[in-house]
């Protein structure tokens, strides 16, 4: 294994630079410290523009549709059914669920339920499937997974309601015949991610919802990657669950995101109180959606969703989609080239997801420096899915970027080149 160099060497200053070089011999930390800020400072000088290829976290910039809707929404009273009598006001959650069944092309918008994020659609899902059982059962999920899935599966795995089998990706993928061999008679719950957010791979959901639907089987997808940057059939993929956030490639705000509910008598409800409906009874309704939503709605987060789902179908999702695969593979190009001491994960995603790795420098490090020193905003580290940096890194995580409908041919090729430069200085 490679020793990682202490700095890096910043090509075209001719300087050592990162928050390791102190270590450098004959370089005191007080000197160390000045050549950094030397070059933070010619960085800043440069005037490079942001570069943000962080959007399987979070989107951004949102589009000014989706800025325009918030507003909008903030400007007006609220108004939702049995909530108000403002007339003529906006009803969003109606109007959001009438734009995802459309969107997502499902049948019942009232199945669509408003969540906080896609971490909170997962708690609600398992914790009220889990209670819905007579007694512990036997569940399926995979390498692949973000903690948002793995974390609540563990806790009632430790509480004894639940017995774990986890199944191993064949080079980024899950298949039918993978799950199928870790079944066990008492097998009632699977739940899969659509698309990884480490690899880009887009699983094929459609073989494993079919069979699980044949043989009695809750499947919950975790759509958290793929909602907004991939088109998706709830009609033609029978799921029990499908989940998704509106603040990655929906672009929504943080703060909203919710599930799609095929059978809502096979979970039940995690959390009562104030529906706006059957006021008088001291039982929450059993009625969709209220039967998953208690509480105040987040407006802002629904009107943005909606703004965003809009805008979406206006530029047409297989536009967003072939565009992703474009940047992606553009980038890509500038970074595969000869032997640049990168070690790339997943060489041709699905998604517009690229995750990498630099053989002489750390990745935290790496991010430290494209930040710093380019103005390029990535993600580094484990991703929040443990499981799947085990195999591919050993566990050390990796530099993730990722693209958005909004990103341009021009920030790639830049981000190629700044990869390139840092590759080559952390070679010196």
């Amino acid at each position: 294994m490679p020793v990682r160099p202490p700095f890096f060497w910043l090509p075209g200053y001719g300087l050592p630079f990162g928050p390791g070089c102190e270590r450098r011999p004959g370089h005191t930390k007080e000197q160390c410290r000045t050549v950094t800020n030397t070059v933070l400072k010619m960085a800043e000088k440069s005037g490079d523009p942001l570069i943000y290829l962080n959007n399987a976290a979070t989107s951004w910039p949102k589009p000014p549709a989706v800025l325009a809707e918030v507003a909008r929404c903030l400007e007006s009273p609220v108004f939702e059914a049995g909530r108000s009598t403002a007339g003529g006001a906006m009803d969003y959650p109606a109007a959001a669920r009438e734009a995802l069944a459309g969107f997502f092309r499902a049948e019942e918008p009232d199945h669509f339920i408003f969540t906080r994020s896609a971490t909170d659609s997962l708690n609600q899902l398992l914790h009220g499937f889990a209670h819905r059982q007579a007694g512990p059962f036997h569940a399926i999920t995979t390498d692949l997974e973000h903690n948002s899935v793995l974390r609540p599966l563990h806790h009632l795995e430790g509480e004894g309601r639940l017995s774990l089998t986890t199944v191993s990706s064949d080079g980024g993928y899950i298949t039918l015949p993978a799950i199928k061999s870790a079944l066990l008679p008492d097998t009632r719950l699977i739940v899969m991610t659509h698309g990884s957010n480490v690899l880009g791979t887009l699983q094929n959901i459609r073989p494993i919802a079919e069979y699980c639907a044949s043989h009695e089987i809750f499947l919950i997808v975790d759509g958290a990657q793929t909602a907004g940057g991939v088109p998706i059939n709830l009609s033609a993929m029978p799921v029990g669950a499908f989940l998704f956030t509106g603040h990655k490639a929906l672009f929504g705000i943080a703060g909203i995101g919710g599930f799609y509910l095929n059978d809502p008598e096979l979970v039940d409800p995690v959390q009562q109180g104030g529906t706006g409906s059957d006021s008088r009874s001291l039982a929450h309704p059993s009625e969709m959606p209220q039967k998953f939503e208690a509480g105040t709605p987040n407006y802002p987060g629904i009107a943005s969703l909606l703004g965003g789902l809009r805008y979406l179908e206006g530029e047409g999702l297989g536009k967003v989609f072939r565009k992703g695969h474009d940047l992606s593979t553009l980038f890509l190009s500038g970074i595969s080239s000869g032997d640049l001491g990168i070690d790339l994960y997943t060489p041709a995603p699905d998604l517009p997801v690229v995750s990498f790795n630099l053989r002489n420098l750390d990745n935290d490090e790496a991010g430290y420096i494209l930040a710093k020193a380019y103005n390029i905003i990535a993600r580094t580290g484990l991703h929040c899915a443990p499981l799947i940096h085990d195999r591919i890194d050993g566990g050390k995580g990796c530099i993730r970027v990722s693209f958005s409908y909004l990103n341009t041919p021009d920030e790639c090729r830049l981000a190629a080149k700044a990869v390139r430069e840092v590759a080559n200085g952390a070679d010196r």
